[in-house]
């Protein structure tokens, strides 16, 4: 592994930069870390960069003032530039997706391809199936564990989303619930800052990833966004609440196959 420091605004990230070949940013999702990103991602033949976003994996949160997809975004660019990676593709998990979609929509010039696996966003902020997020920022600090698992939205998600519901109660498991809190309510309420035409003028080739048995992913919405952008690929792949390690080869032989058939320049 080659993990590198990044100072911004007074603030310390961590980033990954390993593997060799053509560059690819892969941003991992909201509570998620490189590893989800390792997990997921083709394990050789690309040179990938992840950059751990604040409050991340081992990046410093700093203030919640910090806590917006833009502002990860700008991050993920900053880190890029200090690694001296100007041209890359771009993709991301869930909040992934929508910090590599603002990215693709902001910096057209910088993009050569673009994925967005399991996106909860279109271009609009707050999306309905994010809401479980400010719920949920809200046990954090008032009720905890016991309360939210006796919510109607935990036997929800027990009945029709197993796997959105491991995700859920690992958050009770980090330190600084009041910190964790802050984060959940700032990315539920926020959303990638982009409107639908500058999504429709997106021009790179782009793969939208998938999977059913999932409230927090609507596999709709991930239909939608490849409907919207011209010529985007999409590919369902096996829900990760029926088969996790499926899921995980279904999810790294699709990436593969689109990046070396389509998604980047030499």
């Amino acid at each position: 592994m080659s993990w590198h420091g990044l100072l911004r605004d007074g603030v310390k990230l961590r980033g990954f930069d390993g593997g060799s070949g053509r560059s690819v940013i892969f941003q991992h999702g909201l509570g998620g870390d490189e590893a989800q990103v390792a997990e997921n991602f083709p394990a050789t033949g690309f040179r990938r960069l992840t950059l751990e976003c604040r409050a991340h994996g081992q990046s410093e949160a700093g203030g919640p003032k910090g806590f917006s997809i833009g502002g990860f975004a700008g991050d993920v660019l900053a880190f890029a530039a200090e690694r001296q990676v100007p041209r890359f593709a771009v993709g991301g998990i869930s909040m992934g997706a929508a910090i590599a979609l603002r990215i693709a929509a902001k910096q057209p010039r910088r993009v050569t391809a673009l994925i967005l696996a399991r996106p909860a966003w279109s271009w609009e902020p707050a999306p309905q199936n994010m809401q479980v997020f400010a719920e949920l920022a809200r046990f954090l600090v008032d009720g905890g564990r016991e309360a939210f698992e006796a919510s109607a939205t935990a036997r929800l998600f027990a009945a029709e989303a197993p796997d959105n519901l491991a995700s859920l109660r690992k958050f009770f498991d980090r330190p600084n619930p009041q910190l964790v809190s802050k984060l959940l309510a700032a990315i539920a309420r926020d959303g990638p800052d982009l409107t639908e035409l500058e999504v429709r003028s997106i021009s790179v080739p782009t793969l939208v990833i998938g999977n059913a048995i999932d409230r927090v992913h609507p596999l709709p919405l991930a239909r939608t966004l490849a409907s919207l952008v011209p010529g985007a690929r999409f590919a369902e792949i096996a829900p990760k609440a029926r088969d996790k390690a499926r899921h995980a080869a279904e999810f790294r032989a699709v990436v593969e196959d689109f990046l070396n058939h389509e998604g980047l320049l030499p």
